[in-house]
């Protein structure tokens, strides 16, 4: 049985995974937002992880990271 990965990294392991993420995915975080936003609309925010990590292959804890910081930018824009 594989065990869920938290979704709640520190935040300096946050931000180091979200540094990395456009020379380790090759892919810019507004990128990776957009894909998030034209995907399924899943409510839960390890649904949408999951998916981004299955259809784009990405390592779930840098999936997590991309679903946490669109979350954390979609809560100061609105």
């Amino acid at each position: 049985m594989e065990v869920p990965m938290s979704l709640n990294h520190s935040p300096e392991t946050q931000s180091k995974l979200i540094a990395r993420v456009p020379d380790i995915t090759g892919r810019a975080l507004p990128e990776w937002f957009q894909a998030l936003d034209n995907g399924p609309s899943f409510l839960r925010c390890d649904e949408r992880a999951n998916w981004l990590a299955d259809e784009h292959g990405l390592t779930h804890g840098y999936a997590a990271a991309i679903v946490h910081e669109h979350e954390r930018q979609r809560r100061h824009h609105f």
